[in-house]
């Protein structure tokens, strides 16, 4: 019944709006491609060479690194949460209210399950592909240690998951898509701002360091920068563990308020 509720209408079925928003990116990939090719090479330029000069090194882990090595990583998770989130904020929101791709995709044997379940996978998908381009022009720089680098790739995906459920679940709540506005200032700037990105959170007040812990960024980003690093320990299960525990509670979540949003 696609009047009920239920993950368990969840099949492989799924792939086909999977595939269906990848035969729409191949048609604007040159113009998708060019930010994850450009944006490193913005900071690396900004950061490397005017504000590392100031900075000097930074602790990480007791040892004094690079400014430039310390946010290298950092940009990667930032990537991969915006372009999973705006992917299912802005660009879910289009082609559910504006195109009607999604009451066009409900007309046929696909469950709305199934179409939220191929939207957020899609999400995450594009922030696989951004994060292998942005790995490639950062290697170049030498800011990643392979083989445990590679780590990051799958890494991406999860991350793009987790970012992926809850801009989904914004989707299923905003009356209009000018809203986007508030979980954008609410959610994403104090992410990209306090989630040990561009500074070590030892530098905030004790209640601050307290809160950026239940920030998801600030676990993919110590995830990114570790395996950036080649440092492979067993606390980094702990961060692993957050974004999953974070993805099988808003994943649910995003299903249920967009099954309630379209299913009158």
């Amino acid at each position: 019944m696609k009047n009920s509720f239920t993950l368990l209408t969840i099949s492989k079925r799924f792939l086909r709006v999977w595939q269906r928003n990848l035969t729409v990116y191949k048609k604007t990939w040159k113009v998708s491609f060019l930010p994850p090719l450009l944006e490193p090479l913005f900071y690396l330029l900004a950061f490397g060479f005017g504000l590392s000069s100031l900075v000097g090194q930074v602790p990480y882990q007791g040892e004094k690194i690079s400014y430039v090595s310390f946010i290298a990583p950092a940009l990667i998770a930032i990537n991969i949460m915006y372009n999973a989130f705006f992917e299912n904020t802005f660009s879910s929101f289009v082609r559910m209210y504006y195109q009607k791709t999604f009451n066009a995709m409900m007309a046929t044997p696909l469950s709305l399950e199934e179409i939220i379940t191929g939207e957020i996978v899609w999400g995450a998908t594009k922030s696989v592909l951004a994060t292998v381009v942005m790995m490639a022009i950062i290697s170049l720089f030498g800011y990643i240690k392979y083989p445990e680098g590679l780590i990051i790739i799958p890494l991406a995906f999860l991350g793009g998951l987790a970012f992926g459920s809850i801009a989904m679940f914004f989707t299923g709540i905003v009356p209009s898509i000018e809203v986007f506005n508030l979980p954008i200032f609410l959610f994403i700037t104090p992410m990209f701002l306090f989630s040990n990105t561009f500074f070590p959170n030892e530098n905030l007040p004790l209640w601050a360091q307290k809160f950026s812990l239940l920030l998801p960024l600030t676990h993919l980003v110590e995830l990114v920068r570790s395996f950036s690093f080649g440092t492979l320990t067993i606390s980094l299960l702990w961060n692993i563990a957050y974004l999953l525990i974070f993805c099988s509670i808003f994943f649910p979540l995003a299903v249920y308020k967009m099954h309630k949003r379209l299913i009158k």
